[in-house]
């Protein structure tokens, strides 16, 4: 039993290489060098070694459910004090992250059957989510700093060529551009950290460096900016401020694509800052500024989801929201809860976006003032749109309401204004949810609805599979033993934050449900400064952009004018020189002895003068 076991671990290394393996199978047609049987090959060859990972993670999970976590080392690289190992970490919360992960994307891959079966970059699209996976399971085995960092890498490689995808399109390279850049900020100074981290613990393994945190004394001032450098890398993948524009720009690419990234990705941003939080926890500055930016993030981000008219805006900043919270939770030494708020709101967010991949599939568009009427027309669409928006707020029982309640209930005794920042982002997001329904499914039939029909099996079929999970879940928290007691103290919380559903839901119903179609806030200057993300574009503008803009174009002044002018003069100097003296070569040595002659006597009486002159004095 033990070595059937130790064997079902040796094997875990696999289980990313199946998303690589699917990459490397669809190269042929994502390249166009197979074109006879069109791209679809590509696509269920990523989908069945999908199948493979999610297959194999969950034997390994059956396998390792309740036991100690085992460790995996493997020697890639070592010279001098250099050792660099692939460390794995096999525990039931890694094996059930890979699950998560594995069976989203297998569910996004099945759904970008239906969604981009007449687009023959389906084939590409297939080998990039490969990619993808890959590079997410990874993160989730990873017991190594070091190459958790460079799997980060990997998924903003991808990010750039899925958001790019259809790159003929000028906006879409924008946004591609933006996403790749923006990350890029946080990829550097993370990369810091780590060496930081490498040179004060002389470890790089997540595992050993829990040990060296228990017991490291280090300058107050190299623990805060060690832990600013290291939470730099998950802050600008889970788009959280001043690092978030990203995501709203990433809607440009495909849906499928867009289903993993506001749930899986930027789950795996904050997985490393979860693991992470020893390291953080050195320093009161890390935490304080933690859950400083997770508040602002979580309370802007709700408040401009209000004033976006496009569907996918309003729920990417919904999920920069959500992961502010996650990041105000690993401020407060809350890592269990934070793991949990990723898995609620990652399924409840994954169902919302394949609702509103289904509204564009079938309507060509996804502008909300162009939508309406689509209740009678969508039933699967909108059963799983209203199973994941009651999945994103604090409803009883599904899971984010006992999320949220308990992580009120421990910063009530702590942080009660905190309390304050949950039941406010539980009730913008309600009020949200209801405006996007209404505008969506209610009212009368625009012109591009008045016949849009049900998508496909291969779109509805995952939805319902999603619906059925985002359902089961208070199931699941109950086997897993993970409900609190029903104090007192709880129940108030619960009351509170139910209550602020309610008021959320209520004012969204009033506003957006009524028989005026309100398409816009009730206040022009509101729904201007909300919709332009409270003009922080125009700021970056003005304090990065364009000073950056400026110092550049003077760099390159200077390097035209004064540099090269400077080498271009000498140059100019003897060239000119050069043709003076070729006239007064005449070939006659006694001419050339004589001018040296000269030179001397005159370079003499000045030297003779100048000595007169200084006795003199």
């Amino acid at each position: 039993m033990a070595l059937n076991l130790l064997l079902g671990l040796e094997s875990s290394w696999w289980i990313p290489c199946y998303g690589w393996a699917g990459t490397a199978l669809a190269i042929p047609w994502a390249t166009g060098w197979v074109k006879g049987s069109g791209p679809r090959p590509a696509a269920y060859l990523n989908i069945l070694l999908t199948f493979a990972a999610f297959a194999h993670g969950l034997w390994l999970l059956r396998q390792v459910w309740g036991r100690d976590p085992q460790i995996l080392n493997y020697l890639w690289f070592r010279v001098a004090d250099l050792d660099l190992t692939l460390s794995l970490e096999i525990s039931p919360l890694t094996m059930g992250a890979v699950v998560w992960i594995s069976g989203l994307s297998l569910l996004a891959q099945i759904y970008a059957l239906g969604y981009l079966d007449k687009d023959w970059g389906l084939g590409r699209f297939a080998a990039l989510m490969g990619f993808f996976e890959g590079g997410m399971t990874g993160i989730a085995l990873s017991d190594s700093l070091f190459f958790s960092y460079a799997l980060l890498e990997m998924l903003t490689l991808s990010t750039y060529l899925l958001v790019g995808f259809w790159y003929a399109q000028p906006l879409v390279v924008t946004a591609a551009r933006d996403a790749f850049l923006t990350k890029r900020v946080g990829d550097l100074l993370l990369l810091m950290g780590v060496v930081a981290v490498s040179n004060f613990s002389g470890a790089l393994t997540f595992s050993d460096l829990r040990d060296w945190a228990a017991t490291a004394s280090l300058d107050p001032t190299w623990a805060a900016w060690m832990g600013l450098a290291l939470m730099a890398g998950p802050l600008g993948k889970c788009a959280q401020f001043p690092l978030h524009l990203w995501l709203d720009e990433a809607m440009e690419g495909p849906n499928p694509a867009s289903i993993l990234r506001n749930s899986a990705v930027v789950a795996c941003g904050a997985f490393v800052l979860i693991k992470l939080q020893p390291l953080l926890a050195l320093s009161p500055i890390t935490n304080g500024v933690l859950v400083a930016i997770g508040t602002i993030t979580a309370l802007g981000g709700s408040l401009v989801a209000l004033a976006q008219i496009d569907i996918k805006r309003t729920f990417s900043y919904s999920t920069s929201a959500y992961l502010g919270l996650v990041f105000v939770a690993v401020g407060m030494q809350q890592p269990e809860l934070a793991l949990e708020l990723l898995l609620m709101h990652g399924l409840a967010k994954a169902l919302l976006f394949m609702g509103a991949g289904s509204l564009i599939y079938t309507t060509a568009t996804q502008n909300l003032t162009e939508l309406g009427g689509l209740r009678s027309r969508m039933p699967a669409t909108v059963a799983a749109f209203a199973v994941g928006s009651l999945g994103m707020v604090a409803l009883l029982p599904l899971g984010c309401f006992w999320t949220l309640t308990r992580l009120a209930l421990v910063y009530s005794g702590v942080q009660p204004a905190l309390v304050g920042v949950l039941l406010l982002v539980n009730g913008l997001t309600a009020l949200n949810l209801a405006r996007v329904f209404g505008l969506v499914f209610l009212g009368s039939p625009q012109p591009k609805t008045r016949r849009a029909p049900e998508v496909g099996w291969l779109m509805a079929l995952p939805m319902g599979i999603l619906t059925v999970q985002t359902l089961l879940m208070p199931w699941l928290l109950g086997r897993w033993g993970l409900y609190p007691d029903w104090n007192p103290q709880l129940r108030w919380m619960a009351a509170l934050l139910t209550a602020a559903g309610l008021v959320g839901a209520a004012i969204g119903g009033w506003l957006y449900w009524g028989d005026q179609r309100r398409v816009y806030l009730p206040w022009p200057e509101l729904q201007d400064l909300l919709a332009h993300d409270f003009y922080t574009g125009h700021l970056y503008q003005a304090l990065v952009v364009q000073p950056v803009s400026a110092l550049s174009r003077g760099l390159e002044w200077l390097d035209r004018n004064g540099v090269d002018g400077l080498v271009n003069g000498v140059s100019l100097a003897f060239f000119f020189s050069g043709e003076a003296l070729k006239y007064t070569l005449s070939g006659r040595m006694q001419l050339y002895v004589l001018v040296i002659v000269i030179g001397m006597v005159l370079v003499t009486a000045w030297l003779l003068r100048s000595s007169h002159l200084g006795l003199a004095y």
